[in-house]
């Protein structure tokens, strides 16, 4: 089987090892020639996990064309913002009817697409998938037990990811709601910020139990609106990824809004960070639609306040976690209308 890996970030240089190890072909398709250079002679990510030794089988190429030749299966790791231009690349070098499979968490601004959606567009006879879920790339690289979920409505796109990527210690499960697992992978990384705010501000746990499912109350509520079932969000893709992201010090939402909470601005915490967090980027977006359509998001909406309107932070964020009272799960209330 040949799998064809774009984008040689922590994620994809992991997953990439893996199928390695499970015998696939793997080619890695990386813009910068030293990358491509170190992987090829070194068989290391440098940048990213100097210290795993990758299989030697890999190879990489900063040809395009040359990665996806006779590929079998297409995986797409790379920032939100690159998703379009790849696309738009791919549709002249790859294979007719090739999968693609994406675990990419982000949103486009233009028509507020996911990016299974953006493939689709650029790519519109390729069968595609998300994979999404609790996946810290330096515990899969450890080999921690961990899980994800393969979201497809072509079964032959989560068998081909079940054969290249599942492992004893990484568990793949499937589902067929590509919108409520790609837009959960996406918005837990705002509420990744506003729990790092309240870990900032030295809130109980309590507290925090209360942010984190009413966060999933919302989260739910869009995916909803935008055709999903809310069901889902009890999986891996939904409570599995937004817990990890909204407890662990790793995640990098939760670095800025703990940054946040220690009082530094919005270009301080990303200059420590070194990088932009893609939760900002999704929260104004989301706030924006959400304001649009019309759909409550107390917490989304306060944690904007406090991010682009300049809000104080204490102050917000207590009023980002004292939401007038509604229904516990108002998907089980019979008649009730989302909560307002």
């Amino acid at each position: 089987m040949q799998v064809a890996i774009i984008g040689a970030g922590s994620f994809g240089t992991v997953l990439a090892d893996i199928a390695a190890h499970n015998e696939c072909d793997v080619r890695m398709y990386a813009r910068r020639e030293e990358m491509v250079n170190a992987i090829n002679t070194l068989h290391r990510n440098p940048q990213y996990h100097p210290d795993l030794e990758l299989h030697a089988s890999i190879v990489a190429s900063s040809r395009l064309s040359a990665v996806v030749s006779g590929a079998d299966l297409v995986l797409l790791s790379v920032p939100s913002r690159s998703m379009d231009a790849i696309g738009q690349e791919l549709a002249h070098v790859i294979d007719p009817g090739v999968a693609l499979l994406s675990t990419t968490k982000g949103i486009r601004a233009d028509g507020f697409k996911l990016m299974s959606q953006v493939l689709s567009e650029r790519l519109p006879n390729h069968p595609v998938g998300v994979l999404s879920g609790p996946n810290l790339a330096h515990e899969i690289r450890q080999r921690h037990l961990t899980a994800s979920v393969v979201a497809s409505e072509s079964s032959a796109v989560r068998q081909l990811a079940r054969d290249a990527f599942a492992t004893k210690y990484f568990r793949l499960y499937s589902s067929e709601d590509l919108i409520s697992v790609e837009l959960g992978g996406a918005l837990k990384n705002i509420y990744a910020i506003a729990a790092g705010l309240a870990d900032g501000l030295d809130v109980g746990q309590n507290t925090k139990a209360l942010l984190i499912t009413r966060a999933l109350a919302e989260m739910s509520r869009l995916s909803s609106h935008m055709g999903g079932n809310p069901l889902s969000f009890l999986g891996l893709a939904g409570v599995g990824d937004l817990y990890v992201t909204s407890v662990s010090p790793l995640s990098r939402n939760f670095r800025v809004g703990r940054a946040l909470a220690d009082g530094s601005s919005l270009e301080e915490a990303e200059a420590v960070l070194g990088q932009v967090a893609e939760g900002v980027n999704t929260l104004r977006l989301v706030y924006e639609q959400c304001s649009k359509d019309d759909i409550s998001m107390p917490i989304l909406s306060a944690l904007h306040d406090v991010i682009f309107g300049g809000k104080p932070v204490r102050q917000t964020a207590l009023k980002m976690m004292q939401a007038a009272h509604t229904s516990d799960v108002e998907f089980l209330m019979p008649g009730a209308s989302p909560a307002l």
